[in-house]
């Protein structure tokens, strides 16, 4: 199931991952698409180039030069779509997927509480997505967006996992909890290891930024706040990593 998420008047997506995944779930918002000139022939190029054609759209041959400006220095793998911008999701759509879903297995989300770097938010998506989560929420002020970089680090994930921008993140902590989802939060100071968590029932699990992590209404409203093993002088991990090894012990216990 594709997700929208809508900003501005028009979006871009670049990188050969995140344009592939463009064309397979979205077709219909896709306005204009470009090739630098010269990788036409490349074996992946050319087959996206062959899946825009099948939905009636001819790319336009531009110079390198050209695309660095379209997508300001951006590494873009020399394919770029300009597309319609995304419906965006907040509390009643989140609200909407707990209450008229009927899930069996229990849910599994992600909240990013404060992150500023759009680079961590795109592969946080990304984590996400491999790990099955019903989705990623942030606080709608002092977060990054889901803009054209986050989108190619997240190599398709948007477009597959629900991002939520939700106006007070500490109603939605009480909604969860309502709901019987519990939120764990991550923090290098907490007294057990993540390994003693629950992941076997519903969680949202919560994560602060590298530099000052949970705001403190958001730790007040976890249920519990665990902490991942590092060897001794490592301050933190980058904000992606910790939340991929905690998402993937969510999996490694419902596999089990």
């Amino acid at each position: 199931m594709a997700f929208n998420h809508k900003r501005q008047a028009k979006e871009l997506v670049y990188g050969i991952n995140a344009v592939e995944s463009f064309i397979e779930i979205s077709p219909e918002r896709i306005l204009a698409a470009f090739v630098v000139k010269g990788r036409e022939e490349d074996k992946r190029i050319k087959t996206l180039l062959q899946a825009l054609y099948d939905n009636g759209i001819s790319a336009q041959v531009i110079m390198r030069k050209n695309m660095d400006e379209r997508t300001e220095g951006a590494v873009h793998q020399g394919i770029l779509l300009e597309v319609k911008p995304f419906e965006s999701l907040n509390e009643r759509n989140l609200e909407a997927l707990i209450e008229d879903n009927k899930k069996e297995s229990p849910y599994l989300f992600l909240i990013l509480d404060g992150i500023t770097d759009s680079h961590n938010i795109g592969a946080c998506m990304r984590s996400a997505w491999a790990a099955g989560c019903d989705g990623v929420i942030v606080p709608k002020d002092k977060s990054a967006t889901l803009n054209a970089g986050a989108r190619k680090i997240a190599s398709g994930a948007v477009d597959h996992v629900p991002f939520f921008a939700v106006t007070n993140l500490a109603r939605v902590l009480d909604y969860l909890k309502d709901h019987d989802i519990e939120v764990i939060g991550l923090d290098g100071e907490a007294q057990d290891y993540i390994y003693k968590a629950d992941f076997k029932r519903s969680c949202a699990l919560v994560m602060g930024s590298e530099e000052s992590g949970m705001r403190r209404l958001t730790r007040e409203k976890c249920d519990f706040i665990y902490k991942i093993p590092m060897q001794e002088g490592v301050e933190s991990l980058n904000v992606s990593v910790a939340a991929g090894i905690a998402l993937f012990e969510a999996v490694r216990q419902r596999l089990v």
